[in-house]
């Protein structure tokens, strides 16, 4: 099959919830793509960050073969143990935060922010959520209704009830938001989706306090900061923050759809037999990719890594805000979690396409900025290539527009 007639059957019988590139993948190889004319691509982009140790891994693949031969699902599913699971637990109890002690499997991303925030309105008998401007927490009804951006989530009104906003990085509105009905804040360590936004050094131990303060509860998102992306296993456990709830997907499994919430005893202690479930919940084929992938991340010393990569990436990148000044607005940016916010929209839309025409794949994140999230194992010289392909394709169109 060629990429024409994959075009014509996706754009006649796929839902149309995306404007598409025109460009059909057929393989992978660590950072680098193949459409199915034989094009390669590098992919900055890891699948919206969740391939973080590469396309086709043979730790991921192995995992699955192996697994997949022995039993995918359990019989009766939580209802009874699984060795592969129990493999995952204790590995994820040497990366998460220590209080952090009680975990849950899901499917995904928003299906872990919903059920944190149901059982915090149920541990604590309180109804209103605080959230932030420009958060991002997904695209179920509740998750929308959670996301302070209004693209994501006026379309769907009636939306759910018992949501409030404040601004991000500003422990006063925090403060005055806060009161006897509020069960829980939400909140990403660094906004991602909503353009890589990094809260000044005090501020998320400032929310924490304020959280227990209050009597409210604290759900930390690192689902796309989790998992080594900026350096450290979570951010939550590297600067102070005492968080009630951990929400974790995206890197968690390499690309094999996952996802995975932490709690403290105490707040285990207050939940009872039925008050959350699911027909996978660390399905043993999951969890032995899981398994393979946070394992691989560790014995290679992933953090280390992706702290040098960051910032070889981040003094390169930054050096372009004076030499393209009129392209580029603000380089910024923690670990392999990097965002190039450029003066307007279409600037950004015409840099995108340059790269792409150079062979690099690139997110365009909330209209102005580009999105950089390639795997955590990228070698330097991957990350040069990408970088100097993004450097001419903004010197290009900063020269076409002069």
């Amino acid at each position: 099959m060629l990429s024409k007639e994959t075009f014509e059957i996706e754009d006649t019988y796929f839902a149309p919830f995306f404007v598409k590139q025109k460009i059909s993948i057929e393989k992978g190889d660590g950072v680098y793509v193949w459409d199915e004319e034989g094009r390669r691509y590098l992919d900055f982009t890891a699948g919206w960050g969740v391939t973080c140790i590469g396309h086709a891994n043979p730790v991921i693949t192995d995992a699955l073969v192996d697994q997949g031969r022995k039993i995918i699902q359990n019989p009766n599913s939580g209802l009874t143990y699984s060795p592969a699971r129990a493999r995952l637990l204790s590995l994820l109890a040497g990366i998460l935060p220590l209080h952090l002690t009680r975990v849950f499997f899901t499917n995904s991303g928003a299906e872990t922010n919903d059920a944190a925030i149901k059982l915090a309105r149920k541990v604590t008998g309180r109804p209103e959520i605080v959230s932030t401007y420009q958060s991002f927490h997904g695209r179920t009804i509740s998750t929308a209704s959670a996301t302070g951006q209004a693209k994501n989530r006026d379309r769907y009104r009636p939306l759910m009830p018992n949501y409030r906003f404040v601004p991000y990085n500003d422990l006063d509105a925090l403060e005055s938001s806060l009161d006897e009905s509020v069960a829980a804040v939400i909140l990403e360590p660094i906004q991602g989706e909503g353009g890589i936004r990094i809260p000044s050094d005090d501020y998320l131990k400032g929310v924490s306090e304020l959280c227990k303060k209050n009597g409210s509860l604290l759900i930390m998102d690192e689902i796309q900061t989790g998992f080594f992306r900026t350096g450290p296993a979570f951010i939550t456990g590297s600067c102070g923050v005492n968080a009630d709830f951990l929400t974790m997907a995206k890197g968690i499994a390499g690309g094999f759809p996952f996802g995975a919430f932490a709690m403290s005893e105490e707040v285990a202690e207050k939940l009872e037999i039925g008050d959350h479930g699911g027909t996978y919940c660390g399905n043993p084929l999951g969890c032995a990719v899981s398994y393979a992938v946070i394992k691989y991340l560790i014995d290679n010393n992933i953090s280390k890594k992706v702290e040098e990569m960051g910032r070889l990436a981040l003094n390169r990148m930054q050096q372009w805000e004076s030499a393209y000044g009129d392209a580029v607005a603000e380089v910024r940016g923690k670990g392999l979690l990097i965002m190039i916010e450029f003066q307007n929209e279409e600037i950004a839309t015409k840099i995108k396409d340059e790269c792409l025409a150079r062979g690099l794949l690139v997110t365009q994140t909330q209209g102005i900025g580009i999105r950089i999230f390639p795997a955590l194992n990228i070698k330097k010289g991957e990350l040069e290539e990408g970088l100097h392909i993004i450097e001419d394709a903004i010197g290009s169109v900063v020269n076409r527009s002069s």
